[in-house]
């Protein structure tokens, strides 16, 4: 083979990776897959597409090798292949945001903008979190709770948030995350909040943007 046939093999080869995620529907798939392994019924219904066409696109991302399958009894459950497909995901979307206008006006007019925190902020946040000065809040459902989270954060899924908000106490500041800045559970959880007379704020950050910066995430397992 000719140098310029392996060089041209080498970036087809890379090049496969970006087919795999040029679909927003399966970006979206490794966003919800970046919360924990889920089954294709629940991963269409969260994506609103059919399980048609999520299989179908699940499969292209498998045939990439960022997804992995697993078949127990009728049900096939899909998680990342690793650690790095989740980061890739945030990298992505931090440059689309960064050199994309039209990505930062659809979140504008989606949601005030949650807070975006730096290296410092973030261990900031967790010195206040682990000292009981804030608390933190994971709004999404609590199998994805389970599967990781931010230390220090209790699970409070936004469909629960309205009966168990007595739990939260009104003295100190509510920090409230759910998937990343997409995610709009956090912007519906600080609403509530702020209508009963709480101090709430939300942060971009989910565990995929955590886990990229390298810092720690717990678990059930933990």
């Amino acid at each position: 083979m000719s140098e310029r046939k392996l060089k041209s093999l080498l970036y087809e080869q890379v090049a496969r990776i970006g087919k795999a995620v040029s679909s927003p529907k399966r970006l979206e798939l490794l966003e919800l897959l970046g919360q924990g392994e889920k089954a294709v019924e629940v991963l269409a219904r969260e994506a609103a597409i059919d399980i048609k066409l999520a299989s179908a696109h699940l499969k292209a991302l498998r045939a990439a090798n960022l997804v992995q399958g697993r078949r127990d009894g009728k049900n096939i459950y899909y998680r990342l292949s690793g650690d790095d497909v989740s980061a890739l995901w945030v990298t992505l979307r931090t440059v689309a945001e960064e050199h994309l206008i039209e990505l930062r006006v659809a979140l504008e007019r989606i949601f005030h903008g949650p807070e975006r925190l730096t290296a410092e902020s973030r261990l900031s946040l967790l010195g206040r979190a682990r000292a009981g000065e804030i608390i933190v809040i994971d709004v999404r459902p609590e199998v994805e709770y389970h599967a990781g989270h931010l230390p220090f954060a209790r699970s409070i899924p936004l469909h629960e948030l309205k009966k168990r908000i007595a739990e939260l106490p009104k003295d100190k500041t509510i920090v409230a995350y759910c998937r990343g800045p997409f995610c709009l559970m956090s912007e519906q959880a600080v609403k509530l909040l702020a209508q009963r007379g709480y101090q709430a704020r939300k942060i971009a950050d989910g565990v995929a943007d955590w886990q990229a910066a390298g810092l720690p995430i717990e678990s059930e397992a933990n």
